[in-house]
């Protein structure tokens, strides 16, 4: 659902029913969309005029269906002009890249309930679902209306010509500003260079920011293009609560194990690392106290991924652990000034060279062919050297370079982002605490920060390399957030509370050892492999089954101790006291000394309930008999 902030409440779905088909319209009834965004009312018209767009908007403000509508329009329009037995309609008519499969996935989703009327007149494939490749040829053979992919995916299928994209009217690249970043840069430059796209469709660009990626692929593909900007209000900043905590890398486990066990943070959370080791190392230390988590990482199949994002936002999961690797790709771009300041040169010359036919062609149409020529060779020529120094960076990367969990993956109702790491630039933070206050919901950010004299110092743990830069990433991510009218704060735990908890937390971090992790990892991949083969066939014909299958289950290859699940009272913290009483909270009055054994003091010189008097004060007077002398007679 969008913020409702940002939905236009002049205007409703019903007063675009001279435009949008009267099927789409009824699909958004039954989803509950009676009022377009912000956005959306602005981009639909002017979509459906064949204008290219430029859409820069906050995450949760509708930019998805500001495309899908218009899309979906157009195809339905020229193929109501069309003869049933024409062959002409069958081709594939709409592009959308998208830099993550887990967006892929969600795209794809909403466009079977935007289909739900018309799904026999519009067919839609999702080519980086992770299907086989013989499977996808095989789809892609029928010519399907609407291709969904990641720019590498598509370049390859392009190549083998698997996917004719020579009749493609719309191209939409979502999440723009991720697109590049997320290696996908040498992809999309031959996607364009190369002779696959026709010479006039119409562009959609969706970004939550304008960076240098942004604006490349703003000279790549767009004519013309009508910029829509919805910038956040004050009042939206607002929202977020922004905390951070300056502590060594052991005490981050411990101030973990404290806010969870004590229930600090009410709601979902998701906790971020920069490496799959950690996750999983976090994941069983969690386990030594009985606190269930799941882990999303690249390592993960596709279907296990979207369906534990599917299960977090139903609320079956409170806890989940995200490898955000992202921020690992575009470390030493950032990290090192002088090569930043190198390929900011070479970016320069890039992209000043595609911004300027833009420019020009704002005031004559007639010189579109003319400005397109230049661009292809300037394109051609400049990608090599980009290139070569982004694969050696981007050499040691993780398995599924198309993972990505910070950006895109539509999280639901998240009370907290917890960063026990830092992540590596000032975007990949504003990327992360986007997760949560959204939907005019508030939400809180708490950032684990490694001092340079304290990195390196726990042998036990180990040390994270890109801690040891979290100082001057932190000043950056500080910057920027007050330039946004945002300000972090610093977080005080009281550590004399929080100590007590300090050799409990040593003794399940004893425990969680490199052996464990290596066997954890093994064992979470084989039990999700076979999942990801359930999900695939037997849940498409039971789905009820789908909500046994579970991704927090304990994996216990570390010695588990049970008096480690519970808190005893003598470690809780000490809370002010509530009015009326005293700290610590009121305690009966003592009442003297109370034996063990009652039954010497009971009825001595009182009458039993029978009325007889006697030693023993017992039923009716009458004595107990020995249930073991019967034997004996």
């Amino acid at each position: 659902m969008a913020t409702p902030n940002l939905v236009d409440q002049k205007t409703s779905f019903s007063a675009f029913s001279h435009i949008l088909d009267s099927r789409l319209l009824r699909a958004l009834a039954d989803s509950g969309f009676a009022k377009p965004t912000l956005v959306q009312a602005k981009a639909i018209p002017l979509a459906l005029e064949s204008r290219d767009i430029l859409a820069r908007a906050r995450t949760g403000s509708g930019k998805t269906a500001a495309y899908c509508l218009p899309v979906v329009q157009k195809i339905l329009g020229v193929k109501s002009a069309l003869d049933e037995e024409d062959p002409s309609r069958r081709a594939t008519r709409a592009l959308i890249l998208v830099p993550t499969r887990e967006l892929s996935e969600q795209v794809s989703a909403y466009l079977r309930t935007l289909l739900v009327y018309c799904e026999d007149e519009v067919s839609v494939c999702n080519v980086s679902s992770g299907a086989t490749s013989h499977l996808q040829r095989t789809l892609l053979a029928d010519q399907p209306d609407i291709v969904i992919s990641t720019p590498s995916r598509a370049l390859t299928l392009a190549q083998s010509k698997a996917l004719s994209l020579g009749s493609v009217e719309s191209l939409v690249i979502d999440e723009a500003d991720l697109i590049l970043s997320y290696g996908h840069d040498e992809d999309v430059r031959q996607l364009f260079a190369g002779s696959f796209l026709p010479k006039v469709y119409q562009s959609f660009l969706m970004s939550a920011t304008m960076t240098e990626d942004v604006e490349m692929l703003k000279g790549l593909t767009l004519r013309n293009p009508v910029i829509l900007k919805l910038e956040e209000d004050e009042d939206e900043a607002a929202l977020l609560s922004q905390y951070a905590v300056r502590c060594s890398e052991v005490d981050k486990f411990l101030l973990t194990y404290v806010i969870l066990k004590l229930k600090l943070i009410k709601g979902k959370c998701i906790i971020f690392v920069n490496d799959v080791d950690r996750s999983y190392r976090l994941k069983l230390f969690l386990e030594q106290f009985s606190i269930k988590s799941c882990v999303l990482n690249s390592e993960l199949p596709l279907n296990s991924r979207y369906h534990a994002v599917q299960e977090f936002n139903k609320g079956v999961y409170d806890y989940i652990i995200a490898t955000d690797e992202s921020g690992r790709q575009v470390e030493y771009d950032t990290d090192d000034e002088e090569e930043e300041e190198e390929e900011e040169e070479e970016e320069e010359e890039f992209t000043s060279t595609q911004r300027e036919p833009v420019r020009e062609i704002e005031d004559e149409e007639t010189e579109k062919a003319s400005s397109s020529k230049p661009k292809k060779r300037k394109r051609a020529a400049s990608p090599e050297p980009i290139s070569k120094s982004k694969k050696r960076k981007h050499g040691k990367s993780s398995n599924d370079k198309e993972y990505g969990v910070t950006r895109g993956v539509d999280f639901v109702d998240v009370a907290c982002v917890l960063n026990f790491d830092l992540p590596t630039t000032s975007r990949s933070y504003t990327h992360r605490v986007g997760r949560t206050a959204r939907a005019g919901r508030t939400g809180m950010s708490l950032s684990f920060v490694v001092p340079k004299e304290l990195w390196g110092k726990d042998k036990v743990v180990g040390c994270l390399p890109s801690a040891e830069k979290d100082e001057a990433v932190f000043a950056r991510i500080e910057k920027e957030q007050g330039s946004r009218g945002s300000k972090i704060k610093e977080y005080n735990f009281d550590m004399k509370q929080v100590e007590a908890f300090r050799y409990r937390m040593q003794d399940a971090l004893r425990s969680v050892t490199r052996a464990a992790i290596r066997e954890a990892r093994v064992k979470e991949l084989k039990a999700e492999i076979l999942n990801s083969d359930k999900l695939k066939a037997h849940f498409e014909d039971n789905p009820l089954d789908l909500e046994f299958l579970r991704h927090d289950k304990p994996l216990h290859p570390a010695r588990v101790q049970p008096h480690m699940k519970h808190v005893p009272k003598y470690l809780m913290p000490r809370i002010a006291p509530v009015e009326g009483q005293e700290a610590g909270g009121s305690q009966p009055q003592a009442k003297g000394f109370i034996p063990f054994k009652k039954d010497a003091v009971r009825g001595k010189g009182k009458r039993g309930r029978g009325g007889h008097s006697g030693g023993r004060g017992g039923r009716g007077g009458k004595k107990k008999s020995d249930p073991l002398k019967k034997f004996g007679r």
